[in-house]
């Protein structure tokens, strides 16, 4: 990954160039924006003590920022929240490709890294706002349903930040390249989809039996 940027489509985010395959990169601003809002979870990779760590969480995106957030005694958190510089990556796997040699066998996929120094939130008032935002993403109208959060709670919950900067995407999709010479090969080719999808809601034994699910995200990604 190369440290030169590209400016992107919108004033002030740059995309970090890139150059091992820059042939899939993408630079349009909503597509990165979409692989960010439709990934379930991410990867934040940093150094803790000296030994390098990616730990898996999730997040969401508002505007130009992506937020993550876990318990103050996190060590990942604790060690993000000091201004170190950390790399998010967000990955939808969307098919495996299979050409006719193991060496032009692939994957479809949809990326994002972003690069920068988190900022923690402490305002209060703005925590519980992202937090709320947070779980209406994922599931609209439960947050007025659900029992407020209390002072401990969030106190003990921690909040990142982290600007869209310094980022790039990459998009793969498509049949296999299999050079020309390989194309009579007599061996099936092609693309076997990946996709995700949400199962019937599963009620704890505890919930009212007039009690409705909740409402399917948005954003969730199904294959698209």
């Amino acid at each position: 990954m190369a440290v030169k940027r590209q400016r992107g489509s919108s004033s002030g985010p740059e995309f970090t160039r890139v150059r091992r395959s820059p042939k899939l990169t993408v630079y349009e601003r909503s597509t990165l924006h979409h692989i960010l809002d439709v990934g379930t979870h991410c990867h934040v990779a940093h150094v803790i003590d000296g030994r390098p760590v990616a730990t898996p969480t999730l997040h969401w995106r508002i505007g130009e920022h992506v937020y993550w957030h876990g318990s103050v005694a996190s060590r990942m958190l604790k060690a993000t929240a000091v201004h170190s510089q950390v790399c998010l990556t967000v990955t939808l796997m969307d098919g495996w490709v299979l050409a006719r040699s193991a060496f032009n066998h692939s994957a479809n996929y949809r990326s994002v890294m972003c690069f920068g120094t988190p900022v923690e939130i402490v305002a209060r008032e703005e925590k519980i706002a992202l937090i709320r935002d947070f779980t209406e993403r994922l599931f609209p109208g439960r947050w007025e349903r659900l029992r407020p959060l209390s002072n401990k709670e969030i106190n003990a919950t921690c909040v990142l930040s982290l600007p869209l900067t310094a980022t790039s995407a990459k998009v793969r999709m498509g049949p296999p390249d299999d050079p020309v010479r390989d194309r009579a090969w007599p061996v099936w080719a092609g693309v076997i989809p990946i996709k995700e999808r949400l199962g019937r809601p599963v009620p704890d034994a505890l919930s009212p039996p007039n009690a409705r699910p909740p409402r399917l995200p948005t954003a969730a990604r199904r294959g698209g």
